[in-house]
């Protein structure tokens, strides 16, 4: 399942938090703020997509995640790939590598994260 643009945007701020009020989320959220009912709205579907639970106290409730950051954003970077580039993770690294900007740097950086994986791989 996936989330909507508003309900990421809500889940980066309890990730981020792990756990909080109504009041802690509200604060997160750069100005101008949304409305308390908004929040709660976007809440109640997250709740009921399984992506979100929380623990009552009193009148109050503390949400907390329930999915892990980098497991949503692999499950979303697979199906980009499985999608859009025949699932093909070759042609994934062609188009990501030749159609951005990475600096020299960047690309550096990026062998050296595959040329771990690679050592790992060999044990």
């Amino acid at each position: 399942m996936q989330l909507s643009n508003s309900e990421e945007q809500l889940m980066e701020h309890l990730w981020k938090l792990k756990k909080a009020f109504m009041k802690d989320i509200l604060e997160a959220f750069p100005e101008p703020k949304p409305a308390t009912t908004t929040v709660a709205t976007l809440l109640k579907r997250m709740i009921d997509k399984k992506f979100v639970a929380y623990n009552e106290f009193g009148n109050s409730r503390e949400y907390y995640p329930l999915v892990k950051k980098a497991d949503y954003f692999s499950k979303h970077v697979n199906g980009l790939i499985k999608n859009f580039f025949n699932d093909s993770a070759s042609q994934f690294a062609s188009f990501f590598t030749t159609s951005t900007n990475l600096t020299k740097k960047e690309l550096e950086d990026l062998k050296k994260i595959i040329d771990v994986e690679l050592q790992k791989k060999k044990k």
